[in-house]
């Protein structure tokens, strides 16, 4: 006679898929982390360094640089949300591209690095069910990441510059109260984008052992892509790159705003993160995990 009860399908009594891994012990497990406690620490940090560069820098009157850039820059010191669009202007074409990676890619192969992933499957935890919470945990992170960073340059922007109109060189001022909706909005449109290094990231850490593998060749494919957009000979080909539309939040500054690039670049990054993490699924329930 056999001491422990099983159920119908092979499975120990009282053995519930839904609780062997919960969000919040993973939440509260990469919060120990010493990769996620840096990246949010940079996060906040960042915008005090941009600070300290406006200060002790000067205006910039003598930079021989322009563009778009050129033009923030000039703005950046006209109010707590100027100082805030220009931190989200240079920050993400690669640190946020690199904070995302670093949540998504690293949440698979490092179990494999350390070889846990084996034993967390032997709990036994469902696949799907470790990548469903692995990935929710690192959005979620990547998230906070990007508030982090928007409301820390929004906090000592204000301060320091005041509550002014947002102002840009494609429309007229735009009072503060709008203002700061439409940097909710820019926000969310970055948020979007970053799906697409998510889903890449989460792809490449279900397919490999090395964690920096999986980070660095999200970043690495991503910084192709922005290449690639450069290069106006291929003419429509650009349009299916999954950076073509990274800069489309411009459109949020205009009046009216311009949305056309905006749904274009939002379906983009929807339909490529998807497919990456359909992959990432499909590939993952179906490998030999033995690290």
């Amino acid at each position: 006679m056999t001491t422990t009860a099983t159920a119908v399908d092979g499975a120990a009594t009282g053995y519930r898929p839904g609780r062997t891994l919960t969000i919040r012990s993973e939440w509260r497990r990469q919060a120990s982390r010493r990769r996620t406690q840096l990246a949010l620490a940079f996060v906040v940090l960042l915008p005090l360094i941009i600070l300290a560069a406006f200060q002790f820098g000067g205006t910039g009157d003598d930079d021989n640089g322009g563009g778009e850039f050129s033009s923030l820059v000039e703005l950046a010191t006209s109010g707590g949300l100027n100082f805030t669009l220009f931190t989200l202007f240079v920050s993400a074409g690669f640190l946020l591209t690199v904070v995302v990676a670093l949540f998504c890619g690293d949440t698979i192969a490092s179990e494999a690095s350390w070889g846990s992933l084996r034993y967390l499957l032997a709990v036994p935890v469902p696949r799907a069910r470790l990548l469903a919470v692995k990935l929710v945990v690192a959005l979620a992170y990547s998230a906070v990441a990007l508030l982090t960073l928007a409301g820390t340059a929004l906090l000592i922007g204000t301060l320091r510059y005041g509550w002014d109109p947002l102002r840009s060189t494609v429309a007229a001022d735009i009072p503060a109260g709008e203002g700061l909706l439409r940097l909710l909005g820019i926000l969310g449109y970055l948020a979007i984008g970053l799906l697409v290094v998510a889903g890449l990231a989460f792809l490449l850490s279900v397919s490999t052992d090395a964690p920096l593998g999986a980070v660095g060749g999200a970043v690495l494919l991503f910084i192709v892509s922005s290449i690639l957009d450069q290069i106006t000979a291929l003419g429509g080909l650009r349009n299916l790159l999954p950076t073509h539309y990274s800069d489309a939040w411009l459109g949020i500054l205009s009046t009216p705003v311009q949305s056309d690039d905006i749904v274009k670049g939002t379906i983009s990054a929807v339909a490529y993160a998807t497919i990456f993490w359909s992959l990432a699924f499909w590939r993952f329930t179906r490998k030999d995990v033995v690290s």
